[in-house]
């Protein structure tokens, strides 16, 4: 894990793994062109130790990461307004790794991960989708090269 500067903050690789697995959708974070940080939230899937998302053929975030593989990516948990405390409960879990481009067998178990995350009630009609747009879609994975999680539960 990274280090944290606020150790009572920090929580377990274990309580971070529920936190990702848990997360409806996650920001990634890029650096382009220039250096210019782009964000961006998107789906995603966690299968074999990856963090996966489809996307469109071209575009934007694609660029950036064939300028600079490098992100991050940042997912947050439960969250609570505390007003009489000044703060706020919270769970957030940031990744740092390389994003890379992925095929064949693996694409499609990662296009079926976010099916089984998303649309668990509709595989079929969700196979027959993903089957649909495989050619205009592109799936990246994101190594989890260091993890950086904490939380405040009071």
């Amino acid at each position: 894990m990274q280090a944290i500067r606020n150790k009572k903050r920090a929580i377990s690789i274990e309580e971070a793994e529920v936190i990702l697995e848990s997360a409806e959708y996650g920001v990634l974070s890029l650096v382009c062109k220039n250096n210019q940080a782009y964000g961006i939230p998107l789906s995603f899937c966690i299968m074999n130790n990856f963090i996966y998302f489809h996307c469109a053929l071209d575009g934007f975030k694609i660029n950036c990461i064939k300028n600079n593989n490098q992100v991050s990516f940042c997912v947050v948990g439960k969250t609570q307004i505390l007003p009489d405390k000044f703060g706020t409960k919270y769970e957030s879990v940031i990744i740092f790794g390389k994003a890379s481009e992925v095929f064949d067998d693996e694409k499609q178990q990662s296009l079926e991960g976010l099916l089984v995350k998303y649309s668990k009630n509709y595989i079929n009609k969700g196979l027959k989708y993903i089957q649909s747009l495989t050619d205009v879609t592109r799936v990246f994975k994101i190594s989890m090269d260091n993890i950086s999680a904490k939380a405040r539960y009071k």
